[in-house]
C-alpha cells in the first residue's frame, strides 16, 4: 500500500495568492476502509543556532521556535472506502483565502544553514486504531506575488572595486608583500533571483604568477537571540573564473548563475535576516599552495588575495 501527492504544476512554484491543485494517488493490493482523508498544509521559518555562533547564548536560550506562517487542514473526503489499485483522488486549497489575515508575511521558499523557510502539504487517511494511517508529504516552493515585484528589468547597481597588497588584512607571502599586485574590476550589487550575477575584473599587474581566480557566494544568516544576534555566514557556491597564470591587462568576465532553493530575497525581518555578499579570491603559486588545495573561505592564507562584496537579492516579474 502506498499514497503520493501529486502537484499540478511541474516545477512545484506558486504565489500566496493563487489556488494550489493536485492529486492524491492510492496503489492498493485490496480495498480499505477509512475514517476521512485531510490535507494538511503547513509553512514555517525554521530556525537554529549553533554554537559556534552563539556560544553561551544557546545554552540559555535553547531551541529556537519555529515562526509559523501557514497552519491549515483541508477535508478531502469523509470517510469511506477506497478500492483496489490505482485511485486518484483530486483536492485543491487557497494558500491565502480571500479576506483572510495570514499569520506571517509569505516569505519565499529558501534552504539554508541556520535557516529554512519550507511550505509543505501532508496527506493522512486515517484507518482507525487497529490499522496504521497511510500518510505522504510533499514540498511547494513559494514565490512573492507580482503585484508586489518591480518591473523588469531593474537598473543594474556596478560597484568598482580594486585590490592591492595594502588592501588585505591578512598576512600575505613575503614576495607579494615586496613585488604587490593590483587587480581592478567591477560587480553588481542588485541581482534580480532570475539573471546571473555579471561583472569583469582585470589583472593590471600582479609580481607572483597566479593559481586560480574564484567567485564565492556566500549567505549571511542573522538570529534574534533574546537581546542579542547570532550571525553565521556559510558558502553557498564556488565559481573559478581563471585557472592558471592570467595575462596582464585581460579583462575576465564574471557570470554566475544563483541556485534557486539556496537563495532568496535578502530579507531584514524582525526575529532574522538573510543577506547575501559575493567574494572574489585570488590563489597565487607558492609551495604552500600546492600542499593545501582546498581553502576555507573563512580563513584566508598568505597565497590568497580577497575581496567581499555585499550583494542585494531582489525578485522580479
Amino acid at each position: 500500500m502506498s499514497v503520493e501527492i501529486k502537484l499540478s504544476r511541474s516545477n512545484r512554484i506558486y504565489r500566496p495568492n493563487e489556488l494550489v491543485e493536485g492529486k492524491i494517488v492510492t496503489k492498493l493490493s485490496s480495498s480499505i476502509s477509512h475514517q476521512g482523508i485531510r490535507l494538511n498544509v503547513n509553512a514555517s521559518v525554521n530556525l537554529q543556532v549553533r554554537g559556534g555562533s552563539a556560544g553561551v547564548i544557546e545554552s540559555f536560550y535553547g531551541v529556537i521556535k519555529p515562526i509559523t506562517i501557514l497552519n491549515k487542514t483541508v477535508e478531502v473526503l469523509k470517510s469511506g472506502r477506497i478500492s483496489s489499485g490505482t485511485t486518484e483522488i483530486p483536492f485543491s486549497f487557497w494558500l491565502k483565502d480571500p479576506g483572510e489575515k495570514p499569520l506571517e508575511k509569505f516569505y519565499e521558499t529558501y534552504h539554508g544553514g541556520d535557516i529554512s523557510i519550507q511550505y509543505l502539504a501532508s496527506v493522512d487517511i486515517s484507518r482507525g486504531y487497529l490499522h496504521k494511517s497511510l500518510s505522504a508529504t510533499v514540498e511547494f516552493i513559494i514565490e512573492s506575488e507580482k503585484e508586489n515585484l518591480p518591473e523588469k528589468p531593474i537598473s543594474p547597481e556596478m560597484v568598482i572595486f580594486y585590490m592591492t597588497q595594502d588592501t588585505q588584512r591578512h598576512s600575505l607571502l613575503p614576495e607579494l608583500k615586496s613585488g604587490g599586485f593590483r587587480v581592478s574590476g567591477k560587480v553588481c550589487t542588485l541581482c534580480s533571483l532570475s539573471d546571473p550575477i555579471e561583472g569583469e575584473l582585470t589583472i593590471e599587474s600582479s609580481a607572483v604568477p597566479i593559481q586560480s581566480i574564484e567567485i564565492h557566494l556566500l549567505r549571511l544568516e542573522s538570529i534574534l537571540v533574546g537581546e542579542k544576534i547570532a550571525t553565521e555566514s556559510s558558502l553557498i557556491q564556488t565559481t573559478q573564473i581563471a585557472d592558471g597564470d592570467v595575462c596582464r591587462g585581460m579583462t575576465l568576465p564574471i557570470y554566475i548563475i544563483l541556485p534557486r532553493l539556496l537563495t532568496c530575497p535578502s530579507i531584514f525581518a524582525g526575529p532574522f535576516s538573510i543577506e547575501f555578499k559575493v567574494t572574489l579570491v585570488i590563489t597565487f603559486q607558492s609551495e604552500q599552495s600546492k600542499v593545501h588545495t582546498k581553502s576555507n573561505f573563512k580563513t584566508l592564507k598568505s597565497w590568497h588575495a580577497a575581496e567581499s562584496i555585499p550583494l542585494e537579492l531582489i525578485r522580479t516579474k
